[in-house]
């Protein structure tokens, strides 16, 4: 116990030299160093942009909305106690994330933990050090009915917040991805043109594999533009689609190996028969360059 308290007189004295006169600091304990090692494990960091709650416009549809963020939209309804899929209401609050309260709880709660945080805050009281001070320390905080915010701080093991995020990310960008089909390559992936995938054209009832291995959470043809459409979810940060289908062969909740069958190629929704092949992250489309080798268009 004398070890534990004298930490804290020297940490509370340290903290008065560097602020004499104001209140302790409240440290965070889950906030997430920026340093990183290399450029690439920065890139592997990246933010997730996607929000809590998503408020339905006039248009949405529960399947678009859980392929826009990358989600599964048989767990999305489940989130949020939705029976049927195709009735959700123009203004009505989807949660993305277990644990998210809505939009209006989620402000309130911020307000009420912020307004907490400040009143909790205890003042830093210095003493030199001495056997009376570290006996006169130990007095106080027996006394108290709360426990100093550093007090806590300083009792618990230091955390290492960086490295599970980075192993994870480098799992997730570790799966191996193959050609969907084959044939000539007839579009290509433009973030300014709004082309979200690559177009490979082929012929009618040619095979269409799943690029990496992973659960197909749609397999239908309810989004417009897609004709019948596959989506596949291969971990929490990817998913790929395979749009304008003659022939859908898997269902929904099936896992998929890499290179496996799961449609014919076709033209549904579509001028012509070709694959329209996208991979997302995070729902975000991306370059499937990035992942396949392709040659030019």
């Amino acid at each position: 116990m004398k070890r534990i308290v004298t930490g804290l007189i020297v940490a509370a004295m340290m903290a008065g030299c560097a602020s004499s006169g104001h209140r302790a600091p409240v440290v965070e304990h889950g906030a997430v160093s920026k340093k990183s090692s290399d450029k690439s494990s920065a890139k592997s960091m990246d933010k997730d942009w996607r929000p809590r709650v998503h408020v339905v416009q006039k248009g949405d549809t529960l399947f678009a909305i859980a392929f826009n963020y990358g989600l599964d939209p048989r767990e999305l309804a489940e989130l949020n106690g939705i029976q049927d899929p195709n009735l959700i209401q123009v203004g009505q609050q989807i949660k993305l994330f277990p644990g998210t309260a809505s939009a209006v709880t989620e402000s309130r709660q911020a307000q009420t933990s912020a307004q907490s945080s400040v009143k909790d805050q205890p003042k830093v009281v210095k003493y030199p050090y001495s056997e009376a001070a570290v006996a006169k320390a130990e007095a106080q905080q027996g006394d108290s009915p709360r426990v100093p915010v550093i007090a806590r701080i300083e009792a618990k093991p230091e955390a290492k917040p960086e490295a599970q995020p980075a192993i994870q990310a480098a799992a997730e960008d570790a799966l191996e991805w193959s050609m969907p089909t084959q044939g000539k390559l007839i579009g290509s992936f433009s973030e300014a043109d709004n082309r979200k995938g690559i177009d490979i054209a082929g012929k009618l009832g040619q095979p269409i594999f799943a690029s990496a291995p992973g659960k197909v959470v749609y397999s239908g043809s309810g989004l417009r533009g897609y004709g019948k459409l596959l989506i596949i979810k291969h971990n929490k940060t990817y998913l790929s689609a395979y749009a304008h289908n003659d022939q859908l062969l898997v269902k929904e909740g099936e896992t998929v190996t890499r290179g496996q069958k799961i449609a014919e190629m076709g033209n549904t929704d579509s001028d012509q028969v070709k694959l329209h092949f996208e991979v997302r992250r995070l729902g975000k489309p991306v370059d499937p360059a990035n992942y396949l080798s392709l040659g030019k268009p």
